[in-house]
């Protein structure tokens, strides 16, 4: 799971990792409700109560990936407790991997995006509702996204 605020390159970096471990990229997204990503898009933060439905979908599919011989997943999972929401049905390992950034670099990002629903003025809440995990992998997003899906690589090979 590549996880951290928006602007981070998420799906950036997810799609280009699944590409080089031969696997199936999804980002979680896709998988907002719609409710959810109208909030987003007027720049109303989500609540726990709305990510709660979302992630409990997602750990559903996190298993149905397993079982279909794995896959990289984008996630904000910014507190802890969303992360253990996502790894609550798979009782298996799962590769943690959270993008930072400063944040003027992830607001220049943001501010660059065209066509997605997030509103950039929400990165304060995000920033504000981070909570980095104490295990995986941290990466800074300031490097090419070739360099980093490499040290993400060198780092998954390491722990197998």
């Amino acid at each position: 799971i590549i996880y951290g605020v928006s602007g981070t390159g998420k799906s950036t970096i997810g799609a280009q990792l699944a590409d080089e471990l031969s696997l199936p990229f999804y980002d979680g997204d896709d998988f907002h409700p719609i409710a959810n990503i109208e909030k987003m898009r007027l720049a109303i933060p989500l609540e726990d109560a709305d990510r709660q439905p979302w992630l409990e979908t997602l750990a559903a599919h996190l298993l149905q990936w397993a079982e279909q011989g794995g896959a990289v997943l984008a996630c904000s999972a910014l507190k802890e407790s969303y992360r253990q929401t996502l790894a609550s049905i798979y009782d298996a390992p799962i590769h943690w991997i959270m993008l930072t950034g400063s944040k003027d670099l992830l607001a220049d990002r943001l501010n660059m995006r065209q066509g997605h629903f997030f509103d950039p003025t929400l990165l304060r809440s995000q920033l504000d509702t981070l909570e980095p995990a104490d295990y995986g992998q941290q990466i800074d997003v300031t490097p090419s996204p070739d360099k980093i899906v490499k040290t993400i690589l060198r780092h998954l090979e390491k722990e197998k």
